[in-house]
C-alpha cells in the first residue's frame, strides 16, 4: 500500500500525522544542529574578512621596515628653471648654494652648399677621415655617393660620437650638419680628405663652425667647478644637479632633505589598514544581550585575543626609549590610531636619526646623550601581527578548527536525516499495514451492523 494512499481506510493514521511527528523530530534532532552550521558559517564568513584585513596590516608593516620610508630623500631647487636636483635614497641631508656662470654645448659643424640632398660629394674612389675629439673613424666614397649617402653612413658607423643631418637653408641650398653626441670641450669635429683629395672641399676647408664646444661652469658653495656635462651626479654622492640655465650672480638654494611626504604616506597608509581591521574586530567582537547586535566572535577568545594583543601592543612597543605618542602616532579608546603630522615633524627636525631608530631599529640617542640599540616599533609590531596573519600561524589554524567543526556537523546532520528518513519510512509502512487492519475491521463492523439491523428488521 503507498504511502500517499495513508489513511484512506481509516482516516486515522494518514500522512499528516507522519509529517508533523517527523517536523518534531527534525526540530528536535536537525534544527539544532543547522542553527551550530550557520554560526560556523557566519564565522568563516568573517574569519575572511579579518584575515584579509590582517594581511593588508602586515603588508603595509613590511613596506615601512623593508623599504627604507627615512632614507627617502627630497630634493628642492629655489629655481628650478636655471637648475633641478634630484637625490637617491640615504643620499646625504645638506643644504647649499650654486651659481651656474656657464653651461656645457656641443661642437656644431657645418659644411658647405650643396644643390640638392642627392648632389654627389666626391669626383672618384677615395677615403676620408672624421675626427670627433681623440676619436678617428675613416669612411670610403666614391663618384656616386652623395650627400644623404654620407649622412647615412657617418650616422650608422659614428653615431655614438657625433649625429649628421641635412639642413635646407634655402631653395637649392643643402647643407650637412656635424653635431656632437657629448658636451664639454675636446669635442672639436674635422673632415680630412685622403692624399687623392677627391672629395668635395665643401665638406673639409669648406667646413664652418656653428657652436663651440664648452664646459659647464658653476660655484658649489663659492668653489668653482668644471664639467662637461650639464648633468652632474659626481659631485655629491647619491644626488643629481641639472644645469638648464647660466646667469653670472644669480645664486640658487639647493636643498636636500628627508623626504616627509613620503614618510607621511608610508604611516598613514599603515594606520589606515591597521584601523579598518580593527574596526572590522570591534564590530565582530562586540558584547551585548541582544542576540542582533552581538558580534560573531563575541565569545571567541582567538580573535578576542588577537584584538587585545595588537592594542596591548601599541601600548608598550618602543623599546623603552618612548611612546608612540610622543611621535605622533596616537591611540583612542576604540584602539584606533591617529597621526599628528606636526608632532612627527618637531621630532624629526630634532633628530631625524633617533625617530628612524625608533620606527625601524638602530641606534637611538637619549636626551641625556646616551645611546640604545632598539628593534623599531614597526619591526616590533611586524613581528606580532606576524603571529596572526603570516602562513600556518594561529589564524590559519583557527580557520581549520572552524573547517573540522563545519565537516563534523554537516556529517551529524548527514546520518540525523538519514536516520529520521529511514525511521519515518518505517513508520509509514506500519501505519499501511494498521490502516488496512483498520479497514478490514470497518468492514467486518459494518457487515455485522447490517446483518443485526436485517434480524430485527424480521422479527418485527
Amino acid at each position: 500500500m503507498g504511502v500517499s494512499s495513508l489513511g484512506a481506510g481509516s482516516s486515522i493514521l494518514t500522512q499528516d500525522v507522519i509529517d508533523q511527528l517527523k517536523a518534531a523530530d527534525e526540530a528536535k534532532f536537525v534544527a539544532p544542529v543547522d542553527a551550530r552550521l550557520k554560526t560556523q558559517n557566519s564565522k568563516i564568513a568573517a574569519y575572511d574578512v579579518v584575515d584579509a584585513y590582517m594581511d593588508n596590516v602586515y603588508e603595509s608593516l613590511k613596506s615601512l621596515t623593508e623599504y627604507g620610508i627615512f632614507e627617502s630623500r627630497a630634493a628642492s631647487s629655489s629655481n628650478e628653471d636655471a637648475v633641478s636636483v634630484s637625490a637617491k635614497e640615504s643620499s646625504d641631508i645638506q643644504d647649499f648654494t650654486l651659481e651656474v656662470t656657464e653651461l656645457a654645448t656641443k661642437e656644431i659643424e657645418q659644411s658647405g652648399k650643396f644643390n640638392t640632398r642627392d648632389a654627389k660629394i666626391a669626383s672618384d674612389i677615395g677615403t676620408f677621415e672624421l675626427a670627433v675629439g681623440s676619436e678617428k673613424i675613416t669612411f670610403s666614397y666614391n663618384g656616386d655617393t652623395s650627400l644623404e649617402n654620407l649622412k647615412d653612413m657617418i650616422n650608422k658607423d659614428a653615431g655614438d660620437s657625433v649625429n649628421a643631418t641635412i639642413v635646407q637653408v634655402s631653395s637649392g641650398d643643402f647643407r650637412l650638419l656635424l653635431s656632437a653626441a657629448n658636451t664639454g670641450t675636446g669635442q672639436a669635429i674635422s673632415i680630412t680628405d685622403d692624399a687623392g683629395g677627391h672629395l668635395d672641399t665643401d665638406l673639409t676647408t669648406g667646413m664652418a663652425n656653428v657652436q663651440h664646444a664648452k664646459d659647464a661652469e658653476f660655484k658649489f658653495n663659492g668653489v668653482a667647478i668644471v664639467r662637461t656635462s650639464n648633468s652632474v651626479d659626481d659631485l655629491l654622492s647619491g644626488v643629481t644637479l641639472t644645469l638648464k640655465e647660466a646667469e653670472v650672480g644669480k645664486i640658487i638654494n639647493v636643498s636636500v632633505k628627508q623626504n616627509r611626504e613620503y614618510i607621511e604616506e608610508r604611516m598613514t597608509n599603515f594606520i589606515d589598514k591597521y584601523n579598518s581591521a580593527i574596526t572590522q574586530l570591534n564590530t565582530d567582537t562586540k558584547s551585548s544581550q541582544k542576540a542582533s547586535e552581538r558580534g560573531v566572535f563575541s565569545s571567541d577568545s582567538t580573535i578576542k585575543g588577537m584584538k587585545s594583543s595588537l592594542i596591548n601592543m601599541l601600548s608598550v612597543v618602543g623599546g623603552g626609549v618612548g611612546k608612540l605618542e610622543d611621535f605622533g602616532i596616537e591611540l583612542d579608546d576604540t584602539g584606533r590610531l591617529s597621526l599628528d603630522s606636526t608632532k612627527l615633524g618637531e621630532k624629526l627636525d630634532e633628530d631625524a636619526i633617533s625617530v628612524q631608530a625608533f620606527f625601524v631599529g638602530g641606534t637611538f640617542t637619549n636626551e641625556n646623550g646616551t645611546t640604545k640599540e632598539v628593534d623599531g616599533v614597526f619591526t616590533e609590531l611586524e613581528a606580532e601581527v606576524a603571529k596572526y596573519s603570516k602562513y600556518g600561524n594561529i589564524l590559519d589554524d583557527y580557520k581549520e578548527s572552524i573547517d573540522i567543526r563545519i565537516e563534523s556537523l554537516n556529517s551529524q546532520r548527514e546520518k540525523a536525516v538519514e536516520r529520521l528518513n529511514a525511521n519515518y519510512e518505517i513508520m509509514a509502512k506500519r501505519f499501511a499495514a494498521y490502516d488496512l487492519i483498520i479497514s478490514r475491521f470497518n468492514t467486518a463492523s459494518d457487515m455485522f451492523s447490517q446483518m443485526i439491523n436485517a434480524e430485527i428488521a424480521a422479527n418485527r
